[in-house]
């Protein structure tokens, strides 16, 4: 048996897939549905017993991930292919449960990742897309992909973001880590990646709803150098809607 893992019990880690868009966030809450819920009522369905999972991080209401993890301690010894299996016949159809693995009995989903890598998608049309509108946020004005480019490149490496952080926050430090951010054209969409050590409540979203105001001509891209310096969000872009964000990967 490899080291760290033990007979007694196994520390589980699943990668999940999720539309978020009828649901209140990852995190459990008692006003609204939420991805959490959902999959520690199946699991406690299928094992029997009741589980705490332990995500790498909450997504906002309506927002989805192609690659978020979480982990649990199961008290017994159990299948992994049967109990995937399983899972995804509990689970409704826009959470997937891409993968079921034993780790390490120390491994901690949020603890000890070390990097997030997240997508956020325009629909850059003059008209909406019924197959889009769901997955990412209109913007009908043409947008200046070169001069978003120039921008982003001001954000990367380690700064302080309060300028980019919603209220009611709970972070202590809104200085982070952001080890690589791009903007490309697919077609009519628009996509802007992200990869960063941690992040501030909405600051993916308000750093989007900036960058289509440089991309419209609002603001110029040496302007987000000098929200940096303010530090002050009423300075800072819209935040962008939340069913365009996607949470693709999580580093450890």
């Amino acid at each position: 048996m490899p080291p760290g893992l033990t007979s007694i019990s196994m520390n589980i880690k699943l990668t999940i897939e999720y539309d978020g868009t009828d649901y209140h966030g990852w995190q459990v809450q008692p006003n609204g549905r939420t991805i959490q819920e959902v999959l520690e009522r199946a699991i406690e369905t299928l094992l029997g017993t009741k589980v705490r999972l332990t995500g790498s991080g909450r997504t906002d209401a309506g927002v989805h991930a192609l690659g978020q993890v979480t982990n649990f301690i199961c008290d017994e010894e159990i299948d992994l292919k049967r109990f995937q299996k399983g899972l995804n016949a509990l689970t409704p159809h826009d959470i997937v449960i891409k993968e079921a693995e034993r780790v390490v009995e120390s491994f901690d989903a949020r603890r000890d990742c070390r990097s997030r890598i997240y997508q956020y998608r325009i629909w850059n049309h003059p008209w909406p897309s019924v197959f889009q509108r769901r997955f990412s946020w209109h913007v009908h004005d043409r947008l200046n992909l070169r001069a978003m480019e120039k921008a982003v490149g001001f954000l990367e490496g380690e700064h302080d973001f309060a300028s980019f952080q919603a209220s009611g926050c709970e972070a202590v430090r809104s200085v982070r880590r952001i080890f690589s951010n791009s903007l490309s054209r697919e077609g009519e969409s628009l996509i802007y990646t992200i990869e960063a050590t941690a992040y501030l409540r909405h600051m993916v979203r308000n750093i989007v709803g900036t960058l289509v105001q440089v991309g419209r001509g609002e603001r110029s891209p040496e302007n987000l150098f000098k929200l940096l310096e303010a530090r002050d969000r009423t300075r800072a872009g819209p935040t962008a809607p939340p069913q365009g964000l996607f949470l693709v990967e999580v580093k450890y």
